[in-house]
């Protein structure tokens, strides 16, 4: 067989990992978030007004509950580095995390869960996600509280203690009422219902 041959068989035979699509799709798809959750590649698109209006309002929520004098940051899409599989990651919409998590740092730009006290998603078209295999990898992350903002059904859901990859708790909260969060986040929050879904009273 010829040299350039064996190069053509050598190219063809490379298969693209998982990993590789979701660079791609990431350099491709500006203001997509790519994630790859128990080994299945999702792209979410860009956020919508209430979307956006909500993690603007939880960034005020925090602020106002003095997290950074309690040694915490609360940040917008960074990577969370899951177990659930060798290239497996998540980009919570919002999350609160440890001060110095910038040193915990495992790999692209995903950091290691035990830095996060907190994660929020907000859901948007493949809202199915948010409430089903983001509840299962979050709690095999051992994420303390994972909030849902589950837009789809006009509801908020509060998972938290994780134990042995299931949150032991899960309470949803209906339009008008509130959720405490629990404290061992590290502060104090409360928050409305309508304001998480929509950023808005409406």
């Amino acid at each position: 067989m010829s040299r350039e041959k064996e190069e053509a068989v050598a190219v063809t035979q490379h298969e693209t990992t998982i990993a590789e699509a979701a660079d791609r799709l990431s350099r491709e798809l500006p203001g997509h978030r790519v994630e790859i959750l128990q080994g299945r590649l999702t792209v979410t698109p860009p956020a919508d007004g209430s979307h956006a209006l909500s993690l603007s309002w939880l960034i005020e929520k925090f602020y106002d509950a003095g997290a950074k004098n309690a040694g915490l940051r609360y940040v917008q899409g960074i990577g969370l580095w899951l177990p659930t599989g060798a290239d497996d990651y998540a980009i919570p919409d919002f999350a609160l995390v440890e001060a110095d998590f910038r040193e915990h740092k495992v790999q692209k730009a995903c950091y290691a869960a035990d830095v996060f006290r907190l994660v929020v998603e907000v859901t948007s078209s493949n809202w199915s996600d948010g409430i089903g295999v983001k509840v299962d990898s979050y709690a095999k992350a051992d994420i303390p509280v994972y909030v849902i903002a589950d837009r789809h059904h006009d509801e908020a859901i509060l998972c938290s203690d994780p134990h042995n990859g299931t949150y032991r708790l899960r309470r949803t909260f209906k339009r008008g009422s509130s959720i405490a969060l629990p404290s061992s986040i590290g502060v104090s929050v409360e928050l409305p219902v309508d304001l998480l879904l929509y950023g808005d009273e409406l």
